[in-house]
């Protein structure tokens, strides 16, 4: 029954995932959010194509999701396993991020699951707040100093890796289990650590390169960076046209 129950919360997670907020909010303004942008459904993407009211529109549907998934498995299989109350609420979040990120129905191509990592980190109030409290700043500040959503939310995963494994093997509040269930919390997270950072591998290479797009809440800054970038594009197309030019 403990595999089963495994199951069964990993499925309600991936059933909650295949709400794309997203698209429904995109196809709401008249377009589909992965034919414009970066090609994401995400809520970097909506920021930038919709404005920051819809992006925060998805956020909240895409972090809302995930937090309903582990709420219904916290109150359920969690009364009826408290001795795996967090590994299951994992599940959860876990099968939320996976649909949302690979929905079957839009040929597997979603979101990076951040705006769920958001969801599932307000999930873990219930078992640690502090769990939110530090991801919550480990991504603010980075984000306000630098504009990048993408480094913010790399960052966000580093820490919670090192928040899981030091919180559980301290046996802090809400991590008081056996060492072979948070082992195995220890995998989940390790598994949701290295998806986002591969759904960001093209983020980090443009991060090295100096050449990530940044993403600005306020409207006017936001006008000004995507002009400022036009401006730029428009220069170096100008420049790599002339070198093609047959009088050089």
């Amino acid at each position: 029954m403990e595999i089963a129950v495994r199951f069964f919360s990993l499925a309600i997670g991936l059933a909650f995932g295949l709400f794309q907020t997203g698209y429904i909010v995109g196809k709401a303004n008249g377009i589909d959010l992965r034919n414009y942008g970066s090609g994401n459904s995400g809520t970097t993407n909506a920021v930038r194509v919709l404005g920051t009211k819809q992006g925060l529109l998805v956020l909240a549907g895409d972090a809302a999701k995930t937090l309903l998934a582990m709420m219904i498995v916290y109150y359920t299989f969690g009364n009826m396993y408290p001795d795996m109350r967090l590994l299951l609420c994992m599940y959860a979040a876990l099968g939320a991020v996976l649909s949302h990120d690979f929905p079957f129905y839009m040929h597997f191509k979603g979101g990076k699951g951040i705006a769920c990592t958001a969801g599932y980190c307000i999930g873990l109030c219930f078992f640690n707040p502090w769990i939110f409290i530090v991801t919550f700043f480990v991504f603010l500040i980075p984000f306000l100093i630098t504009h990048y959503v993408s480094l913010g939310s790399i960052l966000v995963y580093i820490a919670l890796v090192f928040e899981f494994i030091l919180y559980g093997q301290m046996q802090w509040p809400g991590f008081e289990y056996s060492q072979d269930i948070l082992i195995e919390i220890y995998v989940i997270m390790f598994i949701l650590a290295g998806l986002a950072i591969f759904l960001h591998r093209k983020n980090i290479l443009r991060l090295i390169k100096g050449e990530e797009n940044k993403t600005y809440l306020v409207k006017k800054h936001r006008e000004a960076y995507n002009a400022e970038r036009a401006a730029k594009e428009a220069a170096k197309k100008a420049a790599m046209e002339a070198d093609k030019s047959p009088e050089r």
